[in-house]
């Protein structure tokens, strides 16, 4: 499988099969102009929405894509993609609403997309042993560095890649990715994608920064 980071929260995952899976697409430009990240410009096969807020949810570039927004498991082509309920903030939604976690199991691998994780309060049964995991850092509006890294030292996934942090295009005051990496071992960065299969993933845990392309 390969994975790409588009901007924010937005990745693109692609199967061997040629299955295109895009998570948390983001509005160009939303929050007047906050978020500058390039327009997508790309359809996929799957979209999946953790919450509809602009930054997250911009669905209306995709005209066939299949979007799942809910909790359930829905197996689309060669990929199983489970939502499962959380919550955007520490009070099981009050603030800012309810959040829905993605598990997608294909080619052998479980990938978990966090979208705008707010709390450590999960159903960690269900998040067990996940080959990657795309989880916010920035904090403000998601679970902030210290959370962030107090679940992937929970979860072990093999791969981690941070997401939804400060950079030149994001307006949000948010933190960047240095205070998560701080102390961590076994980082790569530089890197536009990752692919990955089953077997290749015998490595020591690791941290992945991807670029931005968009």
């Amino acid at each position: 499988m390969k994975i790409s980071w588009l901007g924010h929260a937005a990745f693109l995952l692609e199967t061997k099969k040629g299955t295109k899976i895009i998570t948390d697409p983001y509005e160009s430009g939303s929050y007047s102009g906050a978020v500058g990240y390039a327009p997508i410009g790309m359809e996929p096969d799957i979209v999946t929405v953790s919450h509809y807020h602009f930054d997250h949810g911009y669905t209306k570039d995709f005209s066939s894509a299949k979007v799942l927004d809910k909790e359930g498991v829905f197996s689309l082509a060669d990929v199983e993609v489970e939502g499962i309920l959380s919550y955007h903030d520490k009070e099981k939604g009050a603030q800012r609403g309810k959040n829905i976690i993605f598990i997608i199991k294909a080619e052998d691998l479980k990938i978990i997309h966090f979208g705008d994780l707010g709390t450590l309060d999960l159903d960690y049964a269900k998040l067990e042993n996940p080959d990657v995991v795309l989880v916010p850092v920035g904090g403000t509006f998601t679970i902030d560095a210290k959370e962030a890294t107090q679940l992937i030292e929970t979860l072990k996934p093999k791969i981690t890649i941070p997401m939804h942090f400060k950079t030149p295009k994001l307006g949000f005051n948010i933190g960047g990715v240095e205070e998560f990496l701080e102390g961590k071992k076994n980082v790569e960065r530089g890197l536009d994608f990752i692919e990955i299969s089953k077997d290749s993933l015998t490595h020591p845990p690791k941290v992945v920064v991807l670029n931005f392309l968009r």
